[in-house]
C-alpha cells in the first residue's frame, strides 16, 4: 500500500473540532493528503487546531475544491462512503475489500508511481446524498449497529486509514493508472460511438456513462489498456455504420 496515494476528501463538513480529529486519525495511519470541498474562511482555525494538536499541519496544508468531482480529478477512482444503501448507491465494499482495491491502485512498480485513491466522507447532518454519491466510482460501507448505526466523522476516518494502514497486500500493479479526468475521455469515447450506432434509442446516455465510468475505475486502466479499449469502439461503430449503409 502506498500511502502517500490515498487522499481524504471532507464533503462540506460542518464541525471544526470534527476536522481536528480527521487531521490526528490521518495522521495516526502515515495518510497526510486532506482536501476538503468548502470554503476555508468559513471554518474555525483555532477550534481545528485544539483537537488536531501536532497533526494540524494536515488541515494548514488542505486543499480546498468546490465539488468532489474537483476534488478527485486527479485520483483513479473516488470511494464514498455511506451507511445507506439503494439503486443509486451500487455494490458497496466493506473496508478490508476496500482496502484490497486501494492497494492494487496506489501501489506501482517504482516507488511512487501509482495512482491516487481517495476517500470520501459526508458531512456530519447528512452524509453523502444520491448526487453526491453519483460523483464517485465506488463505495464503501462500514458495518454497525442497526439500533444506531450513525458514526461520528472522525471516527469513520479513523476506520479506514486504519484498515489502509493495516493492509500489508504486495500487490504491484507495475503502471501508472490513468486519472478521472482521462477516464472521462474515454468514457466519452464508448459513449459517442455507442451513440452514433442509435443504441440509446434503448437505454440512456447518462446511464450508461455511469455504468462504463464505475467499472473502468476498478479495474484501474493503464493509458495502453484506454486508447485500445478505445481503438476498438471506434472500429465496432465505425463497421456498424459501414454495414448499416451497406443492407439500405
Amino acid at each position: 500500500m502506498n500511502l502517500d496515494n490515498i487522499v481524504i476528501v471532507l464533503d462540506r463538513p460542518e464541525e471544526p473540532r470534527n476536522i481536528g480529529a480527521v487531521c490526528r486519525a490521518m495522521a495516526n495511519s502515515n495518510i497526510h493528503t486532506l482536501r476538503i470541498v468548502g470554503r476555508k474562511e468559513e471554518i474555525d482555525v483555532e477550534k481545528v487546531h485544539v483537537l488536531a494538536i501536532h497533526a494540524a499541519y494536515l488541515f494548514d496544508n488542505a486543499e480546498f475544491y468546490p465539488s468532489i468531482t474537483d476534488a478527485t480529478a486527479d485520483c483513479v477512482c473516488a470511494a464514498g462512503t455511506t451507511r445507506r444503501r439503494g439503486k443509486k448507491r451500487g455494490k458497496l465494499l466493506l473496508p478490508e475489500e476496500f482496502a484490497a482495491t486501494a492497494d492494487k491502485i496506489t501501489t506501482g512498480k517504482k516507488s511512487g508511481q501509482g495512482g491516487k485513491v481517495a476517500v470520501v466522507f459526508g458531512n456530519e447532518r447528512t452524509g453523502l446524498d444520491d448526487n453526491e454519491i453519483l460523483e464517485c466510482t465506488m463505495g464503501i460501507t462500514i458495518p454497525s449497529s442497526d439500533e444506531f448505526g450513525s458514526m461520528n466523522l472522525s471516527h469513520a476516518v479513523q476506520i479506514i486509514c486504519y484498515t489502509l494502514f493495516r493492509h500489508d497486500g504486495k500487490g504491484k500493479t507495475g503502471y501508472v493508472p490513468i486519472d478521472r479526468k482521462r477516464l472521462k475521455e474515454t468514457v466519452g469515447n464508448i459513449t459517442d460511438n455507442l451513440q452514433k450506432i442509435g443504441f440509446f434509442k434503448v437505454t440512456g446516455r447518462s446511464d450508461m456513462e455511469h455504468f462504463w465510468r464505475d467499472i473502468l475505475s476498478r479495474a484501474a486502466l493503464s493509458e495502453g489498456e484506454a486508447q485500445y479499449l478505445e481503438k476498438v469502439f471506434n472500429k465496432a461503430s465505425g463497421l456498424a455504420q459501414k454495414n448499416s449503409g451497406a443492407t439500405e
